[in-house]
């Protein structure tokens, strides 16, 4: 702990004599009060705004442009951080004469709203002229790739899980769970965790609509600056704010035979205060999920167990979220913006299966109860200068939570006195604190130096058998960073940076008591870029990454949903470490994205299901838990196209491949398993507002060490209509049509020394749905972000999904 705090200060000292920016060195810098200009553009003949006009400021002392940018859909732009003085604002645009007015701004009146410009078409200009600047769907940065949503107008009525299916490079299994080369990846809302994304990402992702995104940024090579967590990257989604005087919202609803979901967004803002409120919330109708299973064991000292299953479980599932976030600008260099948001989810029902235990028949009645509250609270203060791209911060969140599960189980059987009743509950709450400072300096245009520190201080607390001693586990993580970004030449990028982590865990067990760890990690990262001819780039990054087990993993709570098959966390896990390289390539030709990527990933102690025969009050059941296996080799490729035959058609496609190669003491794994997903989307505008959308997603068999889960696909289509003036929008939507169930089918095979486990698992999961989406949106819409906290340190679940109890509806 001593180490913690001393780390930690030292950095919050260095930060401290830096926080008046003072170049570096030296003495404190006086710093300007600034304010905005304002202006609406119009067409002088039509009095129709015209957007994407370039307006320019030129400060009319030395005739040197200080600010400028492109007019929004509604005409309007405002330029920001303008200091007191006399400048010539210029406006222009395609087919209309420049113009050229004088506007003043004075220490006494920062803020000059213009008000209306009037520019005049050229003489040459043709009787009718249609000019359309549209974001592109897809970028290609240096360290991410970026799949713009608010651009793809198929995404209405659907939630956020519908926008990651068509995110490059992205794969959403049966659950909605994401995967990005075949590893699970970190989920960031606006750059910072969420405690809801935490304990069940499948979830958290259904309660957000998809009218609510702006961008989702897919970050396979996170540099030194991010938390060191992800073997597989990180994605961070972008939400649509408002930063427009008056008040602006939406309204959404999805009203189906499987979910239905509604939500509504509110943003108010009067001079440099600004709110934003949401609410939202969903329920999914009550469906069967039929199981069948095979489970058959054999202890090596002796004695042997067959049961097979043919059970339904009806469970349904809802949720709500509400958030309210307050910004304030003191100036143009000092911001300070709170956010809290609520989320609370709920599933669970009862089920009834038939059993055929060692060939005599039984019955089987259980019920499911499970919930999950959490509050995510932060503080951000941002602090910039006249210098363009320096800026101090300091951020903390607090996220604290609560998820209250009971499972129950009668059985009746001729091999068992009476009935067989199992009953388990578990409380767990996780609360946790973090501190973060960030410091950006820019050299030069090109050259840049990021450094920070971060604290990160995690108690949980498991109540899952009031007559043991509650499980509590704490974990602590105090880290550094540096990162440079410069050119070599005009057209070669590199950014590389390290981090260092520094971690102490100290939990208890039932059986040994209180056990503490500590270990030291440094994380080197470095990406070269370089342009080639044609707005092409070639990109070759390594990185060193951890993966810490998250609650799910760690919890010695025993899930006893299924009284013969047990599920159980393990404390003594020890975190993940890999290395990461990846050359990676796109283009752009005639509208037409091509990227393409290679990559190689060793991964040692990697974290998995391990499967082991036990008996128990003699009867013999098997327990699932959580090992490190041993070191995986990982190589693959990405493939992501997108073509327009027409201007109005869009195909989209991506191929995803990566090998399982396991080394371990623990099985014979001798041979390379290959894995891969493909997605396919055809998007096509017929005009006055109508919009068509087919996809398909296809997956491969999945491999873990002891067995694999087979392939399977599903399929949808959307068909969209704007009205109200293009401010609101039906659509119908639907998935898998032909289809009712996705069929899911596991096998496992562990032999250990305690014996053997075969078990042959199909779930059959009502997939099949069709709904009808509204959307509504009034005021005006300007879509920001803030920068936020990070915690992308911890390792998501991989095969649960984040449930414990089966696969959710």
């Amino acid at each position: 702990m001593k180490k913690i705090i001393l780390l930690c200060a030292g950095l919050m000292m260095m930060f401290g004599a830096q926080a008046q920016f003072p170049g570096m060195g030296g003495g404190a810098q006086k710093v300007t009060v600034t304010g905005r200009i304002t202006a609406l553009v119009l067409d002088s003949l039509t009095k129709q705004p015209i957007d994407y006009a370039t307006v320019s400021l030129i400060k009319v002392k030395d005739n040197k442009t200080v600010n400028g940018g492109l007019t929004d859909d509604k005409g309007k732009i405002v330029l920001q951080n303008i200091a007191p003085d006399e400048y010539k604002l210029v406006v222009g645009f395609i087919g209309y004469k420049s113009k050229t007015m004088l506007v003043k701004t004075t220490p006494e009146k920062l803020d000059n709203n213009v008000g209306n410009v009037f520019i005049v078409a050229s003489s040459n200009t043709l009787n009718e002229i249609t000019v359309e600047g549209k974001k592109a769907m897809i970028e290609n940065k240096i360290d991410r790739l970026v799949y713009n949503a608010e651009a793809d107008g198929t995404n209405v009525g659907g939630d956020a899980t519908d926008v990651m299916r068509k995110v490059p490079m992205l794969s959403v299994d049966m659950n909605g769970n994401l995967q990005l080369r075949g590893a699970a990846v970190r989920v960031l809302i606006n750059g910072k965790p969420s405690g809801t994304m935490a304990n069940s990402v499948a979830d958290a992702l259904k309660m957000m609509p998809a009218e609510q995104i702006k961008s989702v940024e897919v970050i396979t090579s996170p540099s030194a600056k991010y938390d060191a967590e992800g073997s597989g990257g990180i994605v961070n989604i972008i939400t649509k704010k408002s930063n427009a005087q008056g008040v602006s919202g939406s309204l959404n609803t999805t009203a189906g035979t499987r979910q239905n979901n509604g939500s509504f967004n509110l943003t108010a803002k009067t001079g440099r205060l600004s709110m934003n409120t949401a609410l939202g919330g969903n329920y999914a109708f009550t469906q069967n999920t039929r199981v069948l299973s095979v489970n058959n064991t054999k202890l090596n000292s002796g004695g042997t167990n067959s049961i097979q299953q043919d059970g339904v479980s009806k469970w349904d599932r809802s949720g709500f979220n509400g958030s309210l976030g307050l910004d304030y600008d003191f100036n143009a260099y000092n911001n300070i913006s709170t956010n809290a948001k609520f989320n609370r989810f709920s599933n669970g029902g009862p089920g009834e299966s038939n059993y055929i235990i060692n060939g005599v028949a039984s019955k089987n009645i259980s019920s499911m109860d499970a919930s999950m509250n959490n509050l995510d609270w932060n503080v951000d203060y941002r602090k910039t200068s006249k210098k363009a791209g320096e800026e101090f911060s300091i951020s903390a969140q607090l996220s604290t939570g609560r998820a209250p599960q009971t499972f129950s189980n009668s059985l009746t059987s001729p091999l068992y006195p009476g009935a067989l009743e199992t009953f388990s509950s578990n409380t767990g709450k996780n609360n946790e604190y973090t501190a973060q400072t960030d410091y950006t300096y820019p050299f030069s245009k090109a050259t840049t130096l990021e450094v920070g520190a971060k604290g990160i201080f995690r108690n949980f607390n498991s109540q899952f058998d009031a007559a043991a001693k509650d499980f509590k586990y704490n974990q602590n993580v105090a880290s550094v960073y540096s990162v440079i970004s410069f050119n070599l030449t005009k057209k070669l990028q590199v950014k590389g940076g390290v981090r260092g982590e520094y971690t102490k865990i100290d939990f208890n067990t039932k059986t040994s008591g209180t056990e503490t760890n500590d270990y030291l990690n440094l994380f080197p990262s470095v990406i070269v870029a370089q342009t080639l001819k044609g707005s092409s780039m070639l990109k070759l990054s390594y990185n060193r990454r951890v993966q810490r087990p998250s609650q799910i993993h760690l919890n010695p709570f025993r899930n006893e949903a299924d009284q013969f098959n047990i599920m159980q966390g393990n404390p003594q896990l020890n975190p993940e470490l890999s290395d990461n390289l990846e050359l990676a390539y796109s283009t752009y030709i005639k509208g037409s994205i091509i990227n393409a990527s290679i990559f190689y990933r060793r991964t040692n102690g990697i974290i998995e299901n391990s499967i082991s025969p036990i008996v128990e009050n003699g009867v013999n059941k098997t327990l699932t838990s959580y090992i490190n296996v041993g070191s995986l080799k990982t190589f693959g490729f990405n493939i992501f196209g997108s073509y327009n035959p027409k201007p109005k058609w869009t195909l989209m496609s991506s191929i995803g491949m990566n090998s399982y190669d396991i080394n371990s003491e623990l099985v014979d794994v001798s041979k390379t398993y290959y894995m891969f997903n493909i997605f396919a989307r055809s998007a096509y505008a017929f005009g006055k507002g109508w919009n068509l959308e087919l996809f398909g997603v296809a997956t491969s068999p999945r491999r873990t060490y002891q067995g694999k889960t087979n392939a399977f696909y599903f399929y949808g289509g959307t068909v969209k209509k704007d009205i109200l003036n293009k401010k609101g929008s039906i659509g119908f939507n639907v998935l898998n049509p032909f289809t009712r169930d996705l069929e899911i089918k596991t096998q496992n095979n562990a032999v250990n020394s305690s014996g053997t486990v075969y078990q042959n698992t199909q779930i059959f999961y009502p997939l099949r749905s069709f709904n009808l989406a509204f959307s509504y949106s009034f005021g005006k819409l300007k879509f920001t972000e803030k920068k936020k906290i990070k915690n992308d340190d911890v390792k998501q679940d991989q095969q649960g999904g984040g449930q414990m109890g089966g696969v959710q509806q």
